[in-house]
């Protein structure tokens, strides 16, 4: 049993408190906005006043924008690998490449630093919103770190402690970097909260430069101009051009373009921006795409000849279907302002902007690079030395190339079928992926030998198959008779 003196000192606690708390409750809800903000502020004031300690805070997310903090991400890494061992609430998530476990601070968690003998306090912390949305996902808020120090202190935390964290942090973020493969989302999803102008998963392609099928100079050609590049921020700083280098990958389809894209990021330790030129609405949507890239990068724009007509063609369309049409109805003019305001707008100026303009030099190390099918389809103001910097031409699979391959998939160095598989090379062109795909074993009996043979096989049918094409574009050209009609573009007659 309590004495009375204690019983009633408890009850006049707990009575205070009451009181307190309903004073409390009438204010929030029936005193002035502006008023409870005077009074919280002066409040805070006094009451820093009487407090040794300083405080710094470090919010998740930037004031103009949603992106993550630099910073903060910095704090996080610093504290998941140095400070975690004190924590007792931990958050856990996937590292590196999926192989371990990443701990770090769970929310409303504190834990303690050491620096030249000084105690320094972190704690994470999360200020929700007032007004919260009717759901069942957990309410929102704003996430931030909270560093607390005596104000003695001050100059040391500041001037040393503060670069110390973000120093470690960013290293520690390197050796633990995930390459990310982007992709630009549509525009019209870009105001919601949730939503960025890129999404990403993460990059786990395994092609490598030791696996491209291609002649061992013209590799180790590119691989010594992409270890070049990433070394040269300051020679570029130096002559004046912006941190970046186009490269313009050409051939037939099935050469291993996109293949070489994911080397280059892989020997680089690159991330890739894949964009999709036809979800981009107009050029000041381009401009924004690329301000939201960082650096160590490579922007892709595959099938460039593809992606947008950027000649005017649309133009050209639509003056041809005013012309089919002179007085549409409303339902057929509702439907082209429908498809008008889809459609991309995104100019060839705009895209040259993009790659060497004003705009471009938001940022460094950057690879810009553009894979066709076609090279001569292309605007050669886009593909001139200085926007594509290098132009690598894939072809047809060479005897150098397939022994690359022969390695890959069969273990093979030498094997009396090469003899014959060179001399068919030499008189008929064939793909990488289609020696590929003949020399890929199909089930456990495949062995080398029937790999090969199927290969050969696959050679001297191509070769028919271009002696035939050949023999009936002869015959065509000694008789006109034979040839294709020329088609009349206005009436699409054949004349």
């Amino acid at each position: 049993m309590l004495p009375a003196s204690m019983t009633e000192m408890w009850a006049t606690v707990g009575s205070t408190l009451a009181s307190v708390m309903f004073v409390w409750a009438i204010v929030r809800q029936y005193c002035p906005p502006d008023l409870r903000t005077f009074f919280e502020a002066y409040t805070q004031r006094l009451t820093s006043y009487f407090n040794p300690n300083i405080q710094i805070s470090f919010p998740e997310h930037t004031v103009d924008r949603f992106n993550r903090s630099e910073a903060f991400i910095t704090v996080e890494t610093y504290l998941s690998a140095n400070a975690t061992k004190s924590a007792k609430r931990l958050k856990a998530e996937m590292g590196k490449d999926s192989s371990n476990i990443v701990l770090s601070m769970d929310e409303y968690e504190r834990v303690t630093d050491e620096f030249r003998g000084i105690k320094i306090r972190w704690a994470s912390t999360k200020a929700t919103t007032e007004t919260q949305p009717i759901s069942f996902l957990p309410p929102p808020g704003k996430r931030f770190y909270k560093l607390t120090f005596h104000k003695k202190h001050r100059e040391t935390i500041t001037k040393s402690y503060l670069d110390h964290v973000l120093k470690e942090g960013k290293e520690i973020r390197v050796r633990n970097r995930q390459r990310k493969l982007y992709t630009n989302c549509p525009t019209e999803k870009w105001p919601s909260y949730k939503q960025r102008m890129w999404s990403s998963i993460v990059f786990e392609h395994p092609a490598k430069f030791e696996t491209i099928a291609m002649e061992p100079e013209k590799k180790q050609e590119i691989i010594d101009d992409l270890l070049t590049f990433s070394k040269s921020k300051d020679f570029y700083a130096k002559i004046g051009k912006a941190w970046k280098r186009g490269y313009l990958l050409h051939g037939p389809p099935g050469t291993g373009k996109s293949s070489m894209i994911a080397a280059m990021a892989n020997l680089l330790n690159y991330d890739i921006y894949d964009l999709e030129l036809t979800a981009v609405k107009d050029n000041t949507e381009l401009r924004k795409l690329l301000i939201e890239t960082t650096g160590k990068s490579i922007i892709v724009i595959e099938d460039i000849d593809c992606s947008l007509d950027l000649t005017g063609q649309r133009k050209k369309n639509a003056e041809k279907s005013s012309d089919e049409e002179e007085k549409p109805n409303e339902k057929i003019a509702k439907k082209l302002a429908k498809e008008e305001d889809s459609s991309s707008k995104v100019t060839l100026s705009g895209l040259l902007n993009f790659i060497d303009g004003l705009w471009s030099s938001c940022g460094g190390e950057r690879l810009i690079v553009f894979t066709t099918n076609y090279v001569e389809k292309l605007d050669p103001a886009l593909i001139r030395r200085g926007r594509m910097d290098k132009h690598i031409e894939l072809s047809y699979c060479g005897f150098e190339a397939f022994k690359v391959l022969a390695r890959n998939y069969l273990n093979l160095e030498m094997h009396p079928m090469f003899d014959a598989i060179q001399r068919l090379m030499g008189e008929t062109k064939i793909t990488p992926a289609d020696v590929a795909e003949n020399l890929m074993p199909k089930s456990s009996l495949d062995d080398a030998d029937k790999c090969l043979s199927k290969l050969i096989q696959a050679l001297e049918e191509a070769k028919e198959l271009e002696a035939a094409k050949k023999k009936d574009e002869d015959v065509k050209e000694n008789d006109p008779t034979l040839k294709d009609p020329v088609v009349d573009k206005d009436t699409e007659n054949p004349q």
